[in-house]
């Protein structure tokens, strides 16, 4: 029986029944779920930016507490926002959550003990710190359920990435950025049109502008759907970000049991 630390796949849904059920009788008894999102990412990254940057954390998350299986990222998320480009998909708030509900509860049964939720996509935060004690509430006592929701944090992360790689801070506005253009450079370089990135919207960007976004929508602000500015993207950045994010989760679900 292999050690949960040494496991060379993550990702339950490339295991069979049986390697799940060895892995958790050794003490892989946390399940990490990746939310995402498939929405517009301006004109020069597909819509796919932030269910593959989730499923990318996702792994690199579960290697790094050790004893962790990766669910599959739910795809897709809360993005009405960004429903006046073409192509975005978006489900309700209270549908998201009951996605969140049925996964988990299928955990339980099988010997998990804990479930450690995060995002991709930042738009399905503050739905997150809405449910986040239906749902503990919901899976208790059998299933503790650890929702990393700061998404400032995450944004901070990025401007201090892009700052300290390459004093590039101010181009990061948290959407098709010169982050997350970075972040697809280092895991899918074949997904990024870099001939088509363009500035969006340069202004600040905080909890009173996601209020607004949600309530006017991203075309409304940025009509290319760019937050901040891509120029200036490298894989340096990308790794660099990718790095952050993943300490910010492991920091915070280690903190709490995990």
């Amino acid at each position: 029986m292999k050690h949960p630390g040494q496991l060379r796949e993550r990702r339950i849904e490339h295991l069979t029944s049986a390697e799940i059920a060895e892995a958790i009788a050794a003490g892989a008894r946390t399940a990490i779920l990746p939310l995402g999102a498939i929405e517009q990412h301006g004109p020069h990254l597909p819509l796919s930016v932030d269910s593959d940057h989730a499923d990318a954390l996702g792994l690199r998350i579960a290697e790094r507490l050790g004893a962790a299986l990766v669910l599959p990222t739910v795809r897709v998320g809360y993005s009405p926002h960004h429903l006046g480009f073409s192509g975005t998909l978006s489900v309700r708030a209270s549908t998201l959550e009951a996605i969140c509900l049925d996964y988990c509860s299928s955990l339980a049964a099988h010997g998990f003990t804990r479930v450690v939720l995060f995002s991709g996509h930042i738009g399905n935060y503050p739905i997150m710190r809405d449910f986040e004690a239906r749902l503990a509430a919901a899976l208790a006592p059998a299933l503790q359920v650890i929702v990393y929701k700061d998404n400032a944090a995450i944004l901070d992360a990025w401007r201090k990435s892009a700052q300290s790689v390459a004093a590039l801070g101010s181009h990061v506005g948290g959407h098709a950025d010169v982050a997350e253009t970075s972040v697809m450079l280092v895991l899918h370089p074949e997904k990024v049109r870099a001939n088509r990135a363009a500035a969006g919207y340069l202004g600040t960007v905080d909890e009173e502008f996601l209020r607004r976004a949600f309530v006017e929508g991203i075309d409304a602000i940025s009509p290319n759907g760019v937050l901040g500015d891509p120029t200036g993207c490298s894989k340096a950045i990308g790794h660099a970000a990718l790095d952050a994010v993943t300490d910010l989760v492991v920091e915070y679900a280690t903190a709490h049991g995990a």
